[in-house]
């Protein structure tokens, strides 16, 4: 049995890289490697990965999303959660998510520009997060009883927090 756990990190890193060097020095997990490395070694190392590798905007702007979404579905998939007595599967919270935030974004609520593309990309990272890896096994509480799947699984829901953009 194939094992979805690289295919999240691998995933996770890409997006990481695309936001440390290509998007704007604001975002939080940008903030943190300045305070570690310094503004004028982040600039410098910035410029350079920029010169060496040029990316064009749909890389830039919708691909981290999608594949945060896709990961966030992989690791989704095995768990439900119960609300006002209902249980709820976890595998359809990442769409609602990004939807979600696109609609805050339009509604100035959060930072961010309102971009249909986005909610595409998000939902064709969805799909392929939905039917790759068919997991087979219980669907279980995610809030019952933490172990390190779902431990894992809140902590990539948690990541969208380093995406922010700091005022």
């Amino acid at each position: 049995m194939r094992t979805k756990y690289p295919y999240i990190i691998i995933s996770l890193l890409i997006s990481l890289f695309i936001y440390l060097f290509y998007r704007t020095d604001r975002t939080v997990v940008n903030e943190i490697i300045i305070r570690i490395i310094s503004f004028d070694t982040y600039v410098a190392l910035k410029e350079s990965v920029i010169n060496f590798l040029p990316l064009n905007k749909f890389i830039i702007y919708s691909l981290p999303e999608g594949l945060w979404i896709f990961c966030i579905t992989l690791t989704s998939k095995p768990y439900y959660v119960k609300l006002f007595g209902r249980r709820i599967n976890c595998l359809f919270i990442p769409l609602v998510f990004c939807i979600s935030l696109e609609i805050c974004q339009l509604l100035h609520f959060t930072n961010g520009r309102f971009d249909l593309m986005d909610i595409f990309i998000s939902t064709l990272f969805w799909l392929v997060g939905v039917y790759t890896f068919n997991d087979k096994s219980y669907k279980q509480n995610i809030l019952a009883r933490l172990n390190l799947d779902s431990t894992f699984c809140i902590a990539t829901y948690s990541i969208v927090y380093l995406s922010h953009v700091l005022k």
